[in-house]
């Protein structure tokens, strides 16, 4: 079994930013593309940034144990990990890197154990997640509402995860990051 890089944190905390870079400067990474029901948002593309599924769909791939873990975050908006996605990045001889929610990111770890490397990306703040969140402009007010409630909740998983990393200056949360995944994948 490869190893895998597990990033999660609350909405707006600057995860992706952070797992896009990790993918451009460490070339033994891999991404892999969850499945989702929610809707694209902005540019986003099917099969790229993520596989998006009915729910009817997800449902059926639950019944056909297609994944390697799912959740119903909001009512008929899952997000899963397809064991498929796993196995082609493996076979390619590559180090497999998650970007999910906080609760897949800890039944994750819980699944890979040792050969998994598990980072928490901390916001500043609650104030500084809205503020980020608002100037994304790709959701509603309600859904930043929502959002900014669940963040409340998701940190106080941090403690469940290997690395936590508060993004504060991208510059220094980028370094860390490298400096986090060449330590996992050389040992």
């Amino acid at each position: 079994m490869g190893k895998v890089i597990i990033f999660s944190a609350p909405s707006g905390s600057g995860k992706t930013t952070l797992v896009k870079h990790g993918l451009s400067v460490v070339p033994q990474l891999s991404f892999s593309v969850s499945a989702t029901t929610r809707l694209p948002r902005g540019e986003e593309k099917h099969a790229q940034d993520y596989y998006f599924l009915t729910p009817e769909e997800f449902r059926t791939k639950i019944t056909e144990q297609a994944f390697v873990e799912f959740e119903e975050v909001y009512t008929d908006k899952y997000y899963g990990t397809l064991k498929s996605e796993v196995e082609r990045i493996w076979q390619e001889g590559k180090v497999v890197i998650f970007d999910v929610d906080v609760k897949g990111g800890v039944r994750l770890k819980n699944i890979f154990g040792d050969k998994a490397l598990s980072i928490f990306i901390m916001p500043p703040s609650i104030a500084e997640l809205e503020r980020r969140l608002i100037s994304r402009d790709t959701d509603s007010a309600e859904t930043i509402r929502t959002r900014v409630a669940k963040a409340e909740e998701e940190m106080a998983y941090k403690d469940q995860f290997d690395t936590v990393i508060v993004n504060t200056d991208l510059a220094e949360a980028k370094a860390e990051v490298e400096k986090v995944i060449n330590q996992f994948i050389n040992h």
